[in-house]
């Protein structure tokens, strides 16, 4: 350290370095701690805009048809064990994920047949699924579409998978599920963690 110390004091142009990286890091730093604040006001915003689409005439049309682009508003999710009620965009790629949970475009839409799957952030953009891992067996998770709504029930304890393991949104032919999908552990991508449930209720909107 004293040998560090007296280089700098021989080298100007060293220590005009070292001040520069300490700025740098210093940016950077508040950068990071600044995004999650920056991302759930981002996704507070398009979520206001995304509730309204969905309440649609133009939104029931578009579901009916099959004709949802990325980012479009889907349904609204509500899980009560976890205090979430947030709208479901079409779609899940980055642009679409930033309103806080997407479809995943190649499952059936909400409460058809087969596994519906609805990926969601954990620790940004509104981290809807921060607390996916509270979930157990027995409860509800209901999504209301713009034509009817339904309630699925939590069939197996939250359980964690390679990123890669897409068997966990793989069809489910003659049974009507839903897998929840997060990044794991909190602020890393290394894993996934997942929830299965299984439809209980479904209604049909009144015209």
């Amino acid at each position: 350290m004293d040998g560090l110390i007296r280089y700098l004091r021989r080298h100007r142009g060293a220590r005009r370095s070292l001040s520069a990286l300490s700025v740098v890091l210093g940016v950077v730093a508040v950068g990071l701690l600044a995004f999650p604040l920056v991302s759930d006001a981002y996704e507070n915003w398009l979520q206001h805009g995304l509730g309204n689409e969905l309440k649609s005439p133009e939104s029931a049309r578009r579901y009916q048809e099959g004709t949802l682009q990325d980012g479009d508003a889907l349904t609204d999710i509500t899980i009560p064990k976890l205090g979430v009620s947030t709208t479901v965009v079409q779609g899940i790629s980055n642009t679409a994920l930033r309103a806080g949970a997407g479809h995943y475009p190649q499952t059936p839409l909400p409460c058809q047949e087969g596994n519906v799957a609805i990926a969601g952030h954990r620790t940004t953009y509104g981290k809807p699924f921060a607390d996916m891992d509270r979930l157990g067996v027995g409860d509800t998770i209901t999504l209301d579409t713009p034509v009817g709504s339904c309630t699925y029930q939590v069939s197996k304890a939250p359980f964690v998978t390679h990123p890669r393991d897409f068997t966990v949104v793989a069809n489910t032919p003659g049974q009507r599920t839903l897998t929840l999908t997060t990044c794991h552990p909190k602020g890393s991508a290394r894993e996934r963690l997942i929830v299965q449930a299984t439809l209980v209720n479904a209604t049909e909107a009144k015209a």
